[in-house]
């Protein structure tokens, strides 16, 4: 049987039609592969928002759609319209979307269409888990018997691992930079990927990590004149503010990354950063460490605070933080790319032997040859390599350096 079971406007659209016959308390079971989220009937209600979707109608004969707002019950994916309904009436359900849908006032506003969309390069780990326990759980099977629980317990595991360093699950966030340097470490995050300034063209410049030129200390405690830290009234130390931190906050970049070369005077460049020709300037920057000769501002990570903290160039700038979540932080995120699919029953299956006492060494040997091998394989495909991209980058490595 065919896997996709959406219609093109139930994709595209976000949309499902259907027409009333006679008579109040009608239901209406929609298909969408996105189930329906039901706060409220009553716009006037404040759940009315944390609907995914809206009601619209049409009399017979009428292209003009109006919103649905008498009362209504949902139940699963089951719409039942309370009142009575003319014949042949047009009824809609629309999913929210960015551009508020294609009925009524348009003003369907939300994601859950664009949610939806390039769903079809993903599984469920609920399918996945399903899949498991019908395909190598069972007498005669390479599992014999196991609890659900366990599979989902190995399975979430191999998602959070999958997740560091085999799929594609970075994400980003777009963010501006305040006049306190620091913005907070995203809900969801786990390590960052990279971080970047746009400038005014929508390019990428990379901010680096300033790991070797500043710190933000974790613990800042007071201390009395002989140097010993002080408690308050139940015995715990003071904290203070950082004076690091401080100092870091009004460095002047330019007397770090090189810019700044005579006499810390800004004067060897100019207002584009192109050297002056000043005699006196030059060879100054010879010897320069390359970790410092950075002319876009650095960053830290104040897991005190729980913020990323910025140089303070970087003040007012747009920047965008690229980090990795483990896929389980969000319902969203419980997907698993097809193509590591594979990979991912090769894990479950060898950590639920593995876990066992008394089981055959040779078997579990095998199938952790297999896991590597397939999770191999995973990460080749997502890779995402293309001969057309690295002939293309090849073609660059063919010019000649002129003296």
């Amino acid at each position: 049987m065919g896997l996709i079971t959406e219609s093109n406007q139930q994709y595209y659209a976000g949309s499902q039609k259907y027409l009333s016959i006679a008579g109040a308390g009608q239901a209406f079971t929609t298909t969408f592969d996105t189930s329906l989220v039901f706060g409220s009937s009553d716009p006037l209600q404040t759940n009315y928002a944390l609907n995914n979707f809206k009601l619209y109608t049409a009399l017979p004969g009428v292209l003009t759609y109006t919103e649905y707002i008498l009362p209504y019950t949902v139940v699963g994916n089951v719409i039942t319209i309370t009142g009575a309904l003319d014949v042949n009436t047009s009824i809609v359900v629309q999913l929210k979307s960015l551009d508020g849908g294609q009925y009524g006032n348009r003003d369907a506003f939300g994601q859950a269409v664009e949610d939806n969309y390039d769903s079809y390069s993903y599984i469920k780990l609920e399918e996945i888990i399903n899949n498991f326990l019908v395909a190598y759980v069972g007498t005669g099977k390479l599992i014999p018997a196991c609890k659900r629980t366990d599979i989902i317990f190995h399975a979430k595991r191999g998602l959070q691992e999958f997740s560091y360093d085999t799929l594609n699950s970075i994400k980003s966030q777009e963010l501006n930079i305040p006049p306190s340097l620091s913005v907070i470490i995203p809900q969801d995050y786990v390590n960052y990927v990279k971080m970047s300034w746009i400038d005014n063209l929508g390019v990428k410049r990379p901010i680096y990590p300033a790991n070797n030129l500043t710190i933000n200390p974790f613990s800042t405690p007071l201390q009395d004149n002989l140097g010993t830290p002080t408690q308050d009234n139940f015995g715990e130390n003071l904290e203070g503010t950082s004076i690091t931190e401080a100092r870091w906050a009004k460095a002047n970049d330019n007397l770090i990354n090189g810019r700044d070369l005579i006499d810390n005077s800004a004067f060897a460049f100019d207002a584009y950063g192109r050297f002056d020709g000043v005699e006196k300037s030059l060879g100054q920057q010879y010897g320069l460490d390359p970790q410092y000769a950075n002319i876009n501002g650095w960053f830290g990570i104040n897991h005190r605070e729980g913020k990323f903290s910025f140089s303070n160039d970087l003040v007012g700038k747009l920047i965008v933080l690229e980090y990795i979540s483990d896929g389980l932080a969000y319902d969203l995120d419980t997907k698993v790319p097809k193509m590591a699919e594979e990979a991912l029953y090769a894990h479950i299956s060898h950590a639920v032997l593995a876990s066992r006492i008394n089981q055959p060494e040779y078997i579990v040997r095998r199938l952790k040859q297999e896991r590597s091998a397939k999770l191999r394989n995973a990460k080749i495909r997502l890779s995402n390599i293309k001969l057309d991209e690295i002939v293309q980058t090849m073609r660059g490595k063919s010019k000649w350096i002129k003296h």
